[in-house]
């Protein structure tokens, strides 16, 4: 599980972001794609927004892949 930590001075990263940071999509274009086409879960369930605010503890889950916000 992969661990996108917080900037102390941010309370949320947004998904496509946290995708990006994380290495699991090249650029903002192919996290809209995968976000858009269902294939992102965050906490278990799929969201289609790729502006979706994660906050500390939550889950995403791509690929086979898991981030876990951390503050």
């Amino acid at each position: 599980m992969e661990i996108v930590k917080l900037r102390k001075t941010d309370e949320y990263i947004k998904l496509g972001q946290a995708l990006k940071l994380a290495g699991l999509v090249d650029s903002g274009v192919e996290a809209k794609e995968v976000i858009v086409e269902g294939q992102v879960t965050v906490n278990n369930e799929v969201d289609l927004r790729r502006g979706r605010k994660l906050r500390d503890g939550d889950v995403v889950e791509f690929d086979g892949n898991q981030i876990k916000i951390e503050k």
